[in-house]
């Protein structure tokens, strides 16, 4: 029988997103300034800065989701200006990234997924995770993030005396590591060529096989990747409910977007 993904009014979608897009940003630059501006690091309290650090990583992830929520109209459905405003300036804080060209590129993604083409996607590495993930880095955190990220650092040490090893924990490691994170969960996993499994459609991605909890601290339900794929539309809070009710064979190629 088949089954179909319901979604909220578009208003009650607009406010459910926003108000979890306010929470996960709000959270992300809440840590941010009391880990740079407030927190004072010592040999006594950093296993409390390491676990800021990794509550960091993890809301730098969602910041990074709410963002592609934004690429495909989902964080607020009817309102592309809004969702451009949102994502432009998310993007722009987490690593000095372009607004327009993560979008098309992700676009890109979603058109050529798993093929020659595909921005996401290492065709000659196709199951080599290191090798794949520096062809990843290099193409998306070009001069523009280079730029952007040393001269925050550069203005945090040099002006603003604080401590490197303290930037380097709360602000370096969060960063880095909620890229790994994206890249692991979020397009390794669900695209890479892996022997005996083989992909189901010609989106050339697969789900993961983990409960709501672990795919929330994991990457925000972008595991539920071929999900996705089949309904762009669906913000990523509602990816867990798409996955359990399944997609119809006629939604596979209905909400690809151009």
């Amino acid at each position: 029988m088949t089954q179909h993904v319901s979604l909220p009014a578009r208003t009650y979608q607009g406010v459910i997103g926003l108000a979890l897009a306010l929470g996960i940003a709000g959270g992300w630059l809440g840590i941010h300034a009391y880990g740079m501006f407030v927190f004072e690091l010592t040999w006594t309290n950093w296993p409390f800065a390491l676990m800021l650090a990794v509550v960091q990583c993890w809301l730098s992830v969602g910041v990074f989701i709410v963002c592609h929520d934004a690429m495909h109209g989902s964080l607020m459905p009817g309102k592309p200006r809004v969702n451009g405003a949102i994502g432009a300036v998310l993007l722009a804080l987490y690593a000095g990234f372009a607004w327009k060209q993560l979008r098309d590129a992700h676009f890109s993604h979603h058109k050529l997924a798993g093929r020659a083409g595909d921005p996401d996607f290492d065709e000659h590495n196709p199951d080599n995770f290191r090798r794949w993930y520096a062809t990843f880095f290099r193409r998306y955190f070009g001069w523009r993030s280079i730029l952007f990220v040393h001269t925050v650092v550069g203005i945090y040490w040099l002006v603003l005396d604080i401590p490197m090893i303290q930037i380097v924990m709360l602000y370096g490691l969060p960063a880095l590591g909620s890229s790994l994170q994206l890249f692991y969960f979020g397009t390794y996993r669900p695209h890479s060529h892996r022997q005996g499994q083989p992909f189901a459609d010609r989106h050339n991605a697969r789900s993961n096989d983990f409960g709501t909890f672990t795919s929330l601290v994991t990457c925000f339900h972008f595991g539920y990747h071929l999900e996705h794929h089949h309904r762009p539309d669906v913000p990523w809070w509602g990816l867990p409910a798409a996955k359990r009710a399944g997609v119809s064979k006629s939604e596979l190629t209905a909400k690809v977007p151009a």
